[in-house]
């Protein structure tokens, strides 16, 4: 199934699949937070796509369908000579999707670009509540090297 699988930058016919599936993914912190209609995210998808520093892009089926998709950020910094750190946010996989590679070949990509950047790392955040998810990450290398917070400010 893997070979069937395409990554490609989003564009606005995807936003409708994409919202459904971050909403889908949602954790407590974010249940009843979010939008039932999925056209208000269109002003917000355009400034994502439009940013220099940052895309959103869609796993896609054989059949066209989203199954997956995240979004990278470059963030510049002074640390590690000034190079970028690529962080990744709003990864998610389509629940009928998960355990079939299509999260690691999403890794897979995005490290891809965080490379051809010359990024000093890869980082994101994961809710405690997926522990499903950090098992996924600490699969793929990844080290649970900080403690993160968020103040939600709606």
């Amino acid at each position: 199934m893997e070979t069937e699988i395409k990554i490609k930058k989003a564009d606005l016919s995807h936003l409708q699949d994409i919202v459904s599936i971050i909403n889908a993914g949602a954790t407590s912190i974010r249940k009843d937070k979010e939008f039932d209609d999925w056209q208000e995210y269109r002003p917000a998808f355009e400034a994502l796509i439009a940013a220099p520093e940052a895309d959103i892009y869609v796993a896609l089926s054989g059949d066209g369908d989203v199954i997956g998709t995240y979004q990278i950020h470059f963030l510049k910094g002074l640390a590690f000579k000034g190079r970028p750190r690529a962080e990744l946010e709003s990864v998610h996989v389509r629940s009928d999707q998960r355990g079939t590679g299509v999260g690691r070949l999403i890794m897979e990509h995005a490290e891809g670009l965080a490379r051809a950047q010359n990024a000093c790392m890869v980082q994101l955040t994961s809710n405690r509540e997926r522990e499903g998810s950090h098992h996924f990450y600490r699969r793929l290398d990844y080290d649970q090297s900080h403690l993160g917070y968020k103040k939600m400010m709606i």
